[in-house]
């Protein structure tokens, strides 16, 4: 019967972490549906970029107050998590706070102290952040796109991460009068003939800098005190194997894809766009007063894509649909848009919302269909994203530029974009009209060629 809560403790451990690696999988399928594209040149600038902005938080501080709140979310938690080792080892064993018998008590002491400090950092931020996204009113935050579980999404990650830190505070405080208790009875029974004893440094304040000060704590019986420190420490680690897997269906996911979507990201110039291969070498040829069109190809031919463009997330690269699964619905690329500043419909942040709600729609497709795709009749362009959101984008970059993990939207929407133009002749009729131009006349503008310098001669 004494090894029941190992049990327990052992299967809860290994669903937890099956679920979760099985969302992972899911997630690893759906990317692969999309475009193979090599990104692995550059590697030590790659390491460095992914250093600098996804573990470095380089572009969340240029918005100094909620950056150093991320930071201070960001850096506890993780910290704060490196305990499920020991909550690990202490649920399999039934050992209790077993990471003490190996750093030693004076190490441990420290360690304790950081993680409480942190935690109590994370709370802080945690509560501006809900303050901030439900009564402050920031206009990023309060858009229509994210009515409805966006909304709700953010504030139950809010939510659960403030449960947590209480649930470890609580942990802490019972263990620490519990101890309190111990040494008091010790002294109590004269067994005791000093202010402390061997072993029993673990229960100073200095451990518990935080929760030593939970003074109604002290009111509780040992009995009491067991029960609540059992029941949050069981908390706890329930209530990580929850986030670990709620994260699958939150924006939230990109606490793990920060990390590859950054190196993964483009390093070329902002604003250089991709040319396909087959087009460069016929517009070569056209321009080529010596080239002969009916002349035999070479060995090495450029493969013709067989769709110009991207109509449906199968169209984009694996790095596309990594960075939707990787958004974090933070606005900061909406917010910065002239389109959008000025009352377009255009929206970075719902370009990419709406690109992981097609990926999701998809695997979902996929998982009824015994792993097969089975045509829905739907499709990204015109079911998800509307043609007045494509045309209303000007190119600028600013959205690329202000992402905190290099999420290009650009990209995305002039895929979507080239797929109007090559493959459903549908571009505007002011394009339309400056592309007849440059074909007839060379320009954009509808003039003679010989008319052209005609402003000159007036000035």
């Amino acid at each position: 019967m004494q090894y029941i809560d190992n049990v327990i403790f052992l299967i809860l451990l290994v669903l937890g972490f099956g679920l979760f690696f099985k969302s992972l999988k899911e997630i690893y399928r759906n990317i692969k549906l999309g475009k193979e594209i090599n990104r692995t040149d550059r590697k030590s600038e790659r390491w460095a970029v992914m250093t600098r902005v996804a573990l470095g938080q380089s572009k969340m501080v240029k918005r100094p107050i909620a950056g150093i709140l991320h930071i201070f979310v960001y850096v506890g938690f993780v910290v704060i998590n490196i305990e499920l080792l020991e909550i690990i080892i202490d649920g399999i064993f039934g050992t209790h706070r077993f990471l003490q018998s190996v750093l030693g008590d004076s190490f441990y002491a420290f360690f304790t102290a950081t993680l409480e400090v942190l935690a109590l950092l994370v709370v802080v931020a945690v509560v501006v952040f809900f303050i901030r996204r439900n009564f402050y009113g920031v206009k990023r935050l309060t858009m229509k796109e994210l009515f409805g579980w966006p909304k709700k999404d953010a504030n139950w990650i809010l939510i659960i991460e403030f449960a947590l830190m209480v649930a470890f505070f609580t942990m802490n405080g019972a263990d620490y009068f519990l101890g309190l208790h111990h040494l008091q009875t010790l002294q109590e029974s004269k067994l005791l003939y000093g202010s402390t004893i061997a072993g029993n440094e673990y229960f100073s304040p200095s451990h518990f800098p935080i929760s030593s000060n939970f003074f109604f704590l002290d009111n509780f019986s040992d009995s009491t005190l067991h029960i609540i420190e059992k029941s949050a420490w069981w908390f706890h680690f329930v209530g990580i194997l929850f986030f670990m897997n709620y994260l699958y269906y939150s924006k939230h996911l990109h606490i793990i894809l920060a990390f590859p979507n950054t190196w993964f990201s483009n390093l070329e110039k902002k604003g250089e766009f991709n040319n396909l291969a087959s087009v460069t070498k016929e517009i070569k040829l056209m321009m080529d007063p010596n080239a002969d069109p009916y002349a035999a190809p070479a060995e090495v031919e450029a493969e013709v894509p067989s769709k110009f463009g991207a109509e449906d997330v199968f169209d984009l690269n694996q790095h596309q649909l990594m960075s939707a699964y990787s958004c974090t619905e933070c606005g900061r690329c909406t917010s910065v848009c002239p389109a959008n500043m000025t009352g377009k419909k255009l929206s970075p942040r719902l370009i990419m919302m709406k690109t992981r709600d097609r990926l999701e729609e998809v695997g979902k497709n996929i998982n009824q269909n015994g792993g097969q795709f089975v045509d829905d009749g739907k499709k990204l362009v015109n079911d998800y994203i509307t043609k007045e959101e494509l045309w209303a984008c000007t190119t600028c970059n600013a959205c690329v530029e202000a992402c905190p993990v290099l999420i290009d939207p650009l990209s995305i929407i002039f895929e979507m974009r080239r797929f109007l133009v090559m493959e459903q002749s549908a571009a505007p009729q002011e394009l339309n009209l400056m592309m007849t131009n440059v074909e007839n006349n060379a320009a954009p503008w509808q003039y003679n060629q010989a008319d052209r310098l005609n402003w000159a001669k007036d000035n």
